[in-house]
């Protein structure tokens, strides 16, 4: 038998696929001939980030939290919610860990920009294309699949270490969530809704705007806030490639093997996830 097994083994791993030499291939290509791209990327979403850092830090820590509180009330106008986002917030300045959680909100909220701005249309178009939806759903998995600190290798080539290569490395990761639930939403649109829509007269954009959306909003923020989750469970990754926030003092306590300085900052993501879940949080009517 180990005759017979042994030569097509030797077959089999003679012939292997060379992926690791085709990927290694696409980053060298990209970085010889996408160096400017890259390098305005970089400086585009650094910018971006800073500016978020910047006003969440300038004001006094209780001046954001009143404003947390506040757009919560806007959103749920819900009194309950409210409180629990103030607690959470006043357990974050309690720990003292109020600059890296503004730093890790500053990640967050650019990841959100992105993803969103990018996914939301891709979901549209998609919803309109079932055939491009099936061909591009397998791209889809991939980048869910992959493990995410492979990520991290073409990101710190492209962008060097910092924030930029955290947030490149989570929108790669985080993307398929909104154009999944984005498709799922426009693309479940009751007929009878397109229906009389046509028979009002109505053009696709009107009927886009004015039907498709609509119903599909709480899926679209649905997809916002697994944008907001999966983010965050990015956080400690980010930070091997040298991203501030929250991942910091938990890379520092595996480190030194520190369960005080672990469980601090683990506590303080849980506020934060619990926060921004309850705040964005929107069921169909």
């Amino acid at each position: 038998m180990d005759r017979i097994v042994t030569p097509l083994m030797e077959r089999i791993t003679a012939t292997k696929i060379p992926l690791g030499l085709w990927s290694q291939a696409v980053v060298d290509w990209l970085k010889s001939n996408a160096r400017g791209f890259f390098d305005a990327l970089s400086d585009a979403l650094d910018w971006m980030i800073g500016w978020i850092v910047w006003g969440l830090q300038t004001p006094h820590p209780l001046v954001i939290v009143a404003a947390f509180v506040a757009l919560t009330w806007a959103l749920q106008r819900s009194w309950k919610v409210c409180l629990l986002v103030l607690v959470c917030l006043l357990f974050i300045l309690n720990q003292g860990y109020w600059d890296r959680t503004t730093d890790s909100l500053a990640l967050v909220l650019s990841s959100c920009v992105v993803c969103m701005g990018l996914g939301v249309p891709i979901g549209i178009a998609l919803a309109h294309r079932p055939r491009a939806y099936q061909a591009v759903s397998p791209l889809l998995d991939l980048m869910q699949t992959l493990p995410t600190f492979v990520y991290l290798i073409p990101a710190i080539t492209f962008f060097g270490l910092g924030m930029v290569p955290g947030l490149f490395a989570t929108v790669i990761f985080v993307l398929p969530a909104p154009v999944r639930l984005t498709y799922l939403g426009v693309a479940s649109t009751p007929p009878a809704l397109l229906e009389a829509a046509q028979a009002f007269g109505a053009r696709p954009m009107q009927t886009l705007w004015k039907v498709e959306l609509p119903y599909a909003f709480p899926q679209i923020m649905a997809g916002l806030n697994q944008v907001i989750m999966l983010s965050l469970s990015m956080v400690v990754i980010a930070a091997y490639v040298g991203a501030d926030g929250l991942g910091k003092p938990i890379v520092q306590a595996l480190g030194r093997n520190d369960p005080q300085l672990g469980f601090e900052a683990g506590f303080v993501i849980v506020a934060v996830a619990v926060m921004l879940d309850r705040m964005l949080r929107v069921t169909r009517k």
